[in-house]
């Protein structure tokens, strides 16, 4: 059994609500396998508290957070550095706190791109097909951007679409209603969007018309397999969960609290995922 003690260091996850987190028990996971001195905690923060709990967890002592919705783009706003990982998402989902303040990354893109990498997929190696236009989408576009992709985004919304890709040129823009005739152009499919999520409404996507090297990932883990998953593995597609991600993108943020990079491997998969 870990013990804490007064110099334990503390950091956590700031949602509303987020007692649907898994965060807590992958970070535990880690420290515990370590076996450091430190905590991760839940911290349930209504909308309009975020800035003055941040900047209280900051004076507290805490070793940072990370930030899930609805406060990615307020934790932007937050911070008194901003990591370039963050610049071209537009959003924070990890704060470290320190003698120089508040600096805020997106570790988003990194973890997604890390999940490809660990399914055996090469995120430069075609055209890739983004769903969504929220925080996810400009995280993931940006990150396959780097790795060279070519990215085309396609939301529901038009008008958010077309300003996500504004925001991330050469993106390009593709009409909600093409998104199924459009698949053979593409090696990769992403769904950075809510469908398909338990309690969400589906995600209608026919891969009929799907290239037989088109790679398909979901950002969804809840459930672990998504209806869009299920059909591409029907097709015999390669199919990547969005687990796989969550565990990658928080290596870079419990590196800097705690000072030890852990390892995704099996056996913390199978943990986060019971």
């Amino acid at each position: 059994m870990r013990l804490l003690s007064g110099s334990t260091r503390i950091a956590g996850v700031i949602g509303w609500p987020v007692a649907h987190s898994r965060s807590p028990r992958l970070h535990g996971a880690w420290l515990n396998r370590h076996e450091i001195d430190g905590s991760y905690i839940p911290l349930p923060v209504a909308p309009p508290d975020f800035v003055a709990v941040v900047r209280a967890l900051a004076r507290a002592g805490f070793a940072g957070a990370n930030v899930t919705l609805p406060h990615k783009q307020a934790a932007f706003a937050v911070c008194d550095h901003i990591a370039p990982s963050a610049q071209r998402a537009g959003a924070v989902n990890t704060l470290v706190f320190g003698e120089a303040g508040i600096t805020g990354s997106n570790t988003d893109g990194y973890g997604f791109i890390e999940n490809l990498r660990a399914h055996g997929v090469n995120p430069g190696a075609g055209p890739a097909l983004v769903l969504g236009a929220g925080g996810a989408a400009r995280a993931i576009t940006a990150a396959l951007q780097e790795a060279g992709a070519r990215v085309s985004l396609c939301n529901r919304t038009a008008e958010r679409g077309a300003a996500l890709a504004a925001h991330l040129p050469p993106a390009q823009v593709l009409p909600w209603a093409q998104r199924e005739a459009a698949l053979g152009d593409f090696a990769l499919l992403v769904n950075t969007t809510t469908l398909g999520m338990e309690g969400a409404d589906p995600l209608e996507m026919d891969l009929a018309r799907a290239s037989p090297g088109l790679t398909v990932a979901d950002i969804v883990y809840a459930p672990l397999i998504t209806p869009l998953l299920a059909e591409a593995a029907s097709r015999k597609l390669k199919a990547v969960e969005g687990l796989g991600m969550l565990l990658h993108q928080a290596v870079p943020g419990f590196a800097a609290w705690f000072g030890v990079t852990p390892v995704v491997d099996a056996a913390l998969y199978g943990l986060v995922a019971g």
